[in-house]
């Protein structure tokens, strides 16, 4: 009885910890064999005997029988006399096994055990987890927001296991209450302190993605391959799709019938802009369509430097631009190349570098300019000064006398 009583209070172990029979048995007879090394300096000599089905755990001593007075070690040898008193046919030479009664043990090596036993039980379901989500990272995770902070949002996933979704791994327009579903790419998996911290990402290109597979069979079947995807979270996004069957149009496959299928993975990212492009080869075409929605008249390239000069209609370099430089920044990123965007009235004459007007204008208001994609003065003479005033912190006046500086320069 008293076997089965010390089972039962390891019971919550194995009553509400998601671990094999065969494993727990492993645990536990691991456990108790630390606690003969512990108590009798060795564990080679004992047998530990675990049945979960019947709450039966044994302990079994074996000692050599030896002569009375030539006993060296007690712990793996006994005398013949008081074997003999246990069974009178032993004989010297032979094996005693004696099982060791829980009331051997004292309070604290029932603490020990039941403290050995939760850690190690712990650090098995944590490795656990760490290994699961370690073959995850790159797949989406369907959650539920649990807990909710300036910094980061903790959610659950089916089983129960806390997941990390940062502030800095959420799209711009992304709200939360506790008990809300959320859909995210497993990021990175790391054991902190023993701990797995398993961090989701719904800003990382790999989400989308993700859900363009989920959203097309032509993409999941291998038909058609994504060959890259740039990401402005919230804002904008160029995903690049090759088909090898002639017979497959990529982009009406992931478009899909009046944009069926790339809605619901707009509506999920918070109404970001998708843009699909044919993958190709040749850097000028793939430049072309990688400025989209802008139309370009012509690109003239350099290989050596990776820098491209784009050509088009005055109307349409807003356009290639695109709200806070997002369409070219992204443009520039699909490509590998650095792209300058020139209206067609430019082709006549040189451009200028805007640190070359440094002795005219103030270096804050270049770096301004700068900061929305205006590296040039045909860059800034492209727009008119009421998009110059919306994209950027200065005032219209200052504008204006920028404007008449760089105007007055080609004037010359």
């Amino acid at each position: 009885m008293e076997n089965l009583n010390l089972i039962d209070t390891f019971s919550e172990f194995k009553e509400f910890k998601n671990i094999e029979r065969e494993t727990l048995m492993r645990i536990l007879e691991d456990v108790f064999k630390q606690l003969m090394v512990k108590k009798y300096g060795s564990d080679e000599n004992f047998s530990v005997i675990v049945n979960i089905d019947k709450g039966d755990l044994e302990i079994w001593r074996n000692r050599l029988i030896v002569e009375d007075g030539a006993v060296e070690d007690e712990n793996t040898q006994v005398a013949y006399s008081v074997a003999i008193k246990i069974e009178p046919d032993f004989e010297i030479g032979e094996e005693l096994s004696e099982e060791i009664r829980f009331s051997d043990f004292g309070r604290r090596d029932i603490l020990a055990i039941r403290q050995n036993l939760a850690a190690k039980i712990q650090d098995y379901e944590r490795a656990n987890i760490f290994t699961k989500y370690k073959d995850k990272v790159g797949e989406i995770v369907v959650c539920e927001v649990y807990q909710i902070w300036k910094r980061e949002i903790m959610v659950l996933d089916e089983e129960a296991i806390e997941l990390n979704l940062p502030k800095t791994e959420q799209i711009p327009g992304d709200f939360y209450r506790k008990g809300d579903t959320i859909k995210a790419v497993v990021l990175k998996v790391e054991m902190r302190n023993g701990v797995p911290q398993i961090t989701l990402s719904r800003t990382s290109p790999v989400f989308l993605e993700r859900l363009l597979e989920q959203e097309v069979p032509e993409i999941y079947d291998g038909l058609i391959t994504i060959k890259d995807v740039v990401r402005e979270p919230g804002e904008r996004a160029k995903v690049s799709v090759e088909s090898y069957d002639d017979r497959i149009d990529p982009v009406g496959a992931c478009v899909g019938m009046k944009g069926s299928r790339i809605h619901g993975i707009v509506r999920e990212l918070r109404n970001e802009n998708i843009d699909v492009i044919n993958y190709t080869s040749n850097s000028e075409l793939y430049i072309t369509r990688a400025l989209s929605p802008a139309k370009v008249s012509s690109v003239s390239l350099d290989v050596e430097s990776h820098r491209a000069e784009v050509f088009m209609p005055t109307d349409q370099v807003s356009l290639a631009i695109g709200k806070g430089g997002a369409n070219i920044k992204l443009a520039s990123k699909l490509t590998r190349y650095e792209i300058d965007v020139y209206s067609d009235t430019d082709l006549n004459y040189e451009d200028v570098d805007l640190t070359e007007f440094s002795d005219e204008i103030e270096e804050w208001i270049i770096d301004e300019l700068k900061a929305i994609g205006c590296d040039t003065a045909k860059d800034v003479l492209a727009l008119s000064a009421k998009e110059l005033v919306e994209r950027t912190d200065l005032e219209e006046e200052t504008i204006e006398d920028v404007l008449k500086t760089l105007k007055s320069e080609f004037e010359e």
